[in-house]
């Protein structure tokens, strides 16, 4: 039987948003199996609770993705201290608050995107050159299943994620020869902390949609996240998987 886990032995990680949900139980999961872990999240007190946990194997730092200079430093810091990393997982996300596009606040629009989509480009920016030295990196983003159809009263999180999509696409491809694979997942909605910042309609909305009529748990997410992250993901790459319970039809 084929652990598709995969031997993260000697391996370098940053993980982005890991002090809860998605990034935490993706940072846990690779550290069991062998990677050294850059924990990054602007959550301060949780991240370094996640370290803790983790153990030696990880850093946690103090990061800001919608922030250039911050990505530079906490990169720095993981090359010092860790080696040049060659996985990276961009989980960092925020929900929005629900409004339609009439009553949706400039701000916020702006405050989304910049850390949904800027974000990822940004730490993917700093990230991959190491890899492609080094012919070796994968690079899995988490996108949503709203980045393809577009949820009503959250346009700004759509918009993002439909980004995160085609950039992951995009970058993808410019480095498709040189042993670095990027590809992104599109879950539906996933139990985590985010969810307390949408309404209980939204909520109900999103799990409507969707066959199996149930969140998503993290580790399934997870899951999906170590198998791209491994050497068995050989063939993949400026790919989108669905992981939404029956809701994503393309």
């Amino acid at each position: 039987m084929i652990d598709y886990t995969d031997d993260f032995t000697g391996k370098v990680a940053v993980v982005t948003g890991a002090a809860s949900g998605i990034g935490k139980e993706t940072a846990t999961r690779i550290s069991k199996n062998g990677a050294k872990v850059a924990l990054w999240d602007y959550d301060e007190k949780n991240i370094e609770l996640v370290s803790e946990k983790i153990g030696n194997n990880s850093i946690p730092l103090k990061v800001d993705v919608s922030d250039e200079n911050s990505i530079k430093n906490a990169a720095e810091i993981v090359r010092n201290k860790l080696g040049t990393p060659s996985l990276l997982v961009n989980c960092a996300g925020v929900a929005g608050a629900n409004a339609t596009v009439a009553n949706t606040d400039p701000n916020e629009w702006r405050r989304v995107i910049n850390i949904n989509l800027t974000g990822t480009f940004l730490c993917c920016r700093e990230l991959v050159s190491g890899m492609v030295n080094n012919n070796y990196g994968r690079i899995v983003n988490i996108a949503s299943v709203a980045g393809k159809e577009g949820n009503p009263n959250a346009a700004h999180y759509s918009a993002s994620k439909a980004g995160v999509i085609t950039f992951t696409r995009s970058l993808a491809k410019e480095i498709s020869s040189s042993g670095v694979l990027v590809n992104s997942i599109t879950p539906a909605v996933i139990d985590t902390k985010m969810l307390a910042q949408v309404s209980n309609a939204h909520k109900e909305y999103m799990v409507s949609k969707i066959p199996m009529g149930r969140m998503g748990k993290t580790s399934e997410v997870a899951a999906l996240i170590c198998w791209l992250l491994s050497k068995e993901c050989s063939y993949s790459t400026a790919a989108t998987f669905d992981l939404s319970g029956g809701r994503a039809t393309y």
